[in-house]
This record gives C-alpha cells, structure tokens and sequence, in this order.
C-alpha cells in the first residue's frame, strides 16, 4: 500500500506544478475570455488579441495577470481534488485497472468534476470579479466621459473600483450574504465542470491508449502531450455555452445597461433573445487556447515525473 500512497501524493505534486505553471502561462487568454464573454451591446473588445493589447495599454502587463493570485493559490488543491477523485472513482468502479470501460470512465471523470467545485466555484467566483474589473472601470468611464470630458473626478471613480483585492470581495461576500455568496453559481459550475470531466478524462486515456508502445512498455511523450491537447480543447469548446452562462451569473458588477440573472435558464433565455444563439459560443477559441497548453504542461510534468523526483530527495 505505501506504494500506492507515494504514487497519490508524487500525482497531486504534479498537478499542482503542472496547474502553477500552466496558469502562469495562459491567464491573461483567461482574461481575455472572461471580458469577451461579459460584454454585451457596443463591443469594447473585437476579439482576443484586440482585448490582450487594450488590456496591456490601460492596465499594464500586470493587468492582464489581475486575478492570477486567487488561481495560483487555489489551483494546486482544485487540481488536487480532481486527479485524487478521478483515482478513487476509477479505482472503484472499475475492478481491475486495465480493462478499458467507457461507461464507467465518464462516471469517473463525472464524480471528479463534482468533486472538484468545492474549490472552483469560489476561485472563479473571486477571479472573473478581478478579472472584469478592468473592463468595468473603462465601460464606467466611456460612458461617464461621453458628456463631459472634463469632469475628472468621472476618472477618478473608474480608478478607484479598479482595484479590488479578492480578500476585499470575499470578505464583503461573506459578510453580506455568508457562504451561499461564495459559491453563487455553483450550479452553473457543476453544469460546466462536470460535461468536461465526463468529455475529457475518457477521451484522453482512450486517445492516450491509441499511442502505446508494445516495446517500450508506455506512451511517448509527444503522443501523450498531443492526446491531452485534443482532449482538452473539444472537452473545452464543447461546454463553453455553459462557461458563457457561468462567467454572466458570477460577475457582480455589471456595466450600464447590463442585464441582471436570477438564475441559469433566466440567464440563458436573455442571452438567446437579446444576443443570438452566436453569444452562447464567447470566448471559445480564448477557451481552447487555455485549456490545450493546461493539459499539455499536465503531461509534461508527468511525463518527466516531477512529484516522484521531489519525493525522491525526501527519502
């Protein structure tokens, strides 16, 4: 059994490097996807790139990383969660670990989804409001200064609700409306979280198995890189209608003339009608490009067995 122990915790090491390195890679398409799929009406941002370089001219480099802290320090457990669970539920649903079964692998990938909210929910919760800040104080001050472009004080105020901190908001959160605040949108998050888990886990291993090496004895490194790219970009694109509706219900603050949500089908019916069936697919290739390099960095880090090496030098 204790063999079994240091492969879990060698795994849950290298998850937590693979999703440090890997947010730190790919947040500001993160947050380039959150403001795209914020914006309704008169579009602030033509698209990723457009939205990265505004970004940078208004907020500096350090802008397009407004949020990464909540993610750096909430990512190692999130991934924690996920692979553990992923682990026990195949384990237990499937007898003998080598027989290949599709239905119990989505179940797996399922109760590692649900699993995994217990962190996701409020990390993304504090992160999308961090990460629209940006967007907000220059839709407050487009609007503030259309009238009157020499009323300061209008900047003044854009500038003052440009820096929120997430210890700020979760504190207001969870004084205001306690611990149901935090997870506002966990449903949507459990809408989001689980079709991917169930999309990606079996897609991967059984793209993964295609690549096995007889001689060798395991999968090469570019086939596995490959295999969790795929896997995570049509796990990622196929659920992004519902990233859509979760990012609108999480967001707080909402610009003028931004509509309010009571709930997913309230929010999915108001999206529809008064953006097109078009808005439902926001930010999907911003999506796809943070989710290919996320799992690639993933299995690298497997790959080169980071977590067994730091565990090595303990011994």
């Amino acid at each position: 059994m204790a063999h079994q122990d240091l492969s879990i915790t060698a795994k849950l090491i290298n998850g937590g490097v693979a999703g440090l390195v890997g947010v730190t890679c790919v947040f500001p398409i993160d947050l380039a996807k959150t403001r795209l799929q914020n914006q309704h009406g008169k579009a602030m941002y033509k698209g990723m790139i457009d939205c990265l370089l505004k970004t940078a001219r208004a907020e500096g480099f350090f802008g397009m990383y407004r949020g990464a802290a909540v993610n750096l320090t909430l990512v190692t457990p999130e991934k924690a969660i996920k692979l553990a669970a992923n682990d026990f539920f195949r384990q237990l649903l499937m007898e003998d670990g080598m027989q290949r079964n599709l239905k119990m692998e989505m179940l797996a990938g399922c109760g590692a989804g649900m699993c995994q909210v217990v962190v996701t929910s409020p990390m993304e919760m504090l992160k999308i409001q961090l990460q629209d800040a940006g967007r907000l104080a220059i839709h407050r001050q487009g609007s503030a200064s259309a009238p009157s472009t020499s009323r300061s004080y209008t900047t003044g105020s854009a500038s003052t609700h440009k820096r929120p901190s997430a210890t700020l908001i979760a504190r207001e959160l969870l004084r205001t409306q306690g611990l149901a605040g935090l997870y506002k949108g966990l449903g949507a998050t459990l809408l989001r979280d689980i079709p991917f888990s169930i999309i990606y886990f079996p897609l991967f291993a059984n793209l993964n198995n295609l690549g096995f090496n007889e001689l060798a004895g395991k999968v090469s490194f570019a086939h596995s890189f490959v295999s969790g790219c795929v896997a995570g970009s049509v796990a990622a694109v196929a659920v992004t209608p519902l990233d859509v509706l979760k990012t609108r219900i999480q967001t707080l603050k909402k610009g003028l003339g931004e509509d309010m949500y009571s709930g997913i089908t309230d929010c999915a019916r108001k999206l529809w009608i008064q953006e097109g069936p078009s808005a439902f697919m926001k930010g999907a290739g911003c999506r796809a490009l943070v989710i290919a390099p996320l799992f690639g960095i993933a299995q690298g880090v497997y790959f080169i067995g980071i977590g067994e090496r730091i565990l090595k030098c303990f011994e």
